[in-house]
């Protein structure tokens, strides 16, 4: 009976190299979409490196995009960058342009 397949556990975030460790999650730039209500969407940037000023790339995001953002405070995330709208696409091509950020240090999330 130990042949069945079914019934073995299995972890999604095992492929991602990182137990939940979070000084691990620190080292990628998480971009995650979240639902608002009806059609309405957030964007979100986390884990932003410490050489990046988080105001001057939420102004740079405000201005590329055409959209509103702030910057909130997490007790467990830190500081994470929240834009109007789905820009996961926009704002990947804006950080692997700079050409400071590696596109493997890179995550986009959502479906």
């Amino acid at each position: 009976m130990s042949d069945i397949q079914n019934l073995v556990t299995y972890d999604p975030f095992a492929d991602t190299g990182n137990s939940g460790d979070s000084a691990d999650q620190q080292s990628y730039i998480h971009i995650r979409i979240q639902q608002r209500n009806g059609r309405k969407t957030l964007t979100t940037i986390q884990g932003l490196p410490s050489q990046f000023d988080q105001k001057t790339m939420l102004k740079v995001f405000k201005k590329e995009f055409a959209c509103n953002g702030t910057i909130v405070d997490d007790e467990e995330l830190g500081k994470v960058i929240q834009l109007q709208g789905d820009q996961r696409i926009k704002v990947n091509a804006l950080l692997v342009s700079e050409g400071e950020i590696d596109k493997k240090k890179i995550k986009i999330h959502g479906f």
